[in-house]
């Protein structure tokens, strides 16, 4: 046993020979009881270089504020649908105006509060506002109550100012409104016509879209069923009255019904003219087909 002490030594880094033998001996056989005051003996393996922690991504702004016009200027109509925004649409995304309606969405979200978007928080802003019903504003509920002394021009406020603009507004969509119903009923009623003769008739050639849509189910065995309208938008064009409408198509196959939403565009007359259809997804398409009419809305 007097051998073990030299073996041990021999055998342990070169840290240990500051120890007695007494105490190298102890913690080959327990080494728990190591004490620690001395130096650490060399681990088994040689650790290597610490990996620098990595730096988190920067969000992606530059991507929205510098995209194409019409899709600026689709986020801006958002905004205003989701009644955060009531500037002007010109797709300037850094206006005092259009920084504070993003900071607001993102706040009722519990998003940080950048006032920037980054792609996925646009195609989220306009999605929620594709789904949210349009308001139809009708002021005569407020006829009864006597109208407020209109203060001098001078001490207006902005609120004040805003009530009445939204007043003249809800006005001009009232006047409108009947005549784009009849345009989207007149739609409806020729793409019923369509149906009924087996893919025949003038709105096919007008909407190819549409066509495609009816030639494809027809070849995969599935019957046309509901095809329900909601107008979009309505107003004035550089070539007349100018409508746009949600058309929500169901296709049957037994048991099994597939419903598939289409945006028809045109600008009013017999025939239509510009007559395009998109996905109810497409949501630039559509704002740039009203921009390319020079679309001035009679909703807005």
């Amino acid at each position: 046993m007097r051998g073990w002490p030299v073996l041990l030594i021999a055998l342990l880094p070169a840290t240990a020979f500051a120890q007695s033998a007494g105490e190298v001996e102890r913690c080959f056989q327990t080494p728990g009881a190591c004490s620690n005051s001395g130096a650490a003996p060399a681990p088994l393996a040689p650790a290597g270089p610490a990996a620098a922690p990595r730096a988190a991504p920067q969000p992606d702004y530059a991507t929205v504020i510098n995209s194409p016009e019409p899709d600026r200027r689709k986020l801006q109509e958002s905004l205003r649908t989701l009644d955060k925004y009531n500037g002007p649409i010109d797709g300037n995304m850094q206006s005092d105006a259009t920084v504070k309606a993003i900071g607001d969405w993102q706040k009722g979200h519990n998003a940080p509060v950048t006032g920037k978007l980054t792609p996925p928080e646009a195609v989220a802003l306009n999605n929620e506002a594709a789904r949210t019903p349009i308001k139809r504003i009708d002021p005569s509920s407020q006829a009864a109550a006597a109208p407020p002394p209109t203060p001098a021009p001078s001490v207006q406020s902005n609120a004040d100012a805003l009530k009445a603009l939204q007043a003249r507004i809800a006005e001009r969509r009232k006047a409108a409104e009947p005549k784009a119903e009849a345009a989207a009923k007149s739609l409806i009623g020729d793409l019923k016509a369509y149906v009924a003769a087996d893919g025949k008739g003038a709105v096919g050639e007008q909407f190819a879209g549409f066509a495609k849509w009816y030639t494809d189910n027809k070849a995969a065995g599935r019957t046309v069923g509901e095809i329900a309208p909601v107008i979009d938008d309505y107003g004035d064009a550089k070539a007349g009255a100018a409508v746009t409408s949600e058309v929500l198509l169901e296709s049957k196959k037994d048991t099994s019904s597939q419903p598939q939403c289409l945006v028809f565009a045109w600008i009013e007359g017999n025939p239509r003219k510009n007559a395009q259809t998109f996905s109810c997804n497409d949501i630039a398409g559509v704002e740039k087909w009203k921009t390319d009419q020079a679309l001035k809305s009679a909703w807005r």
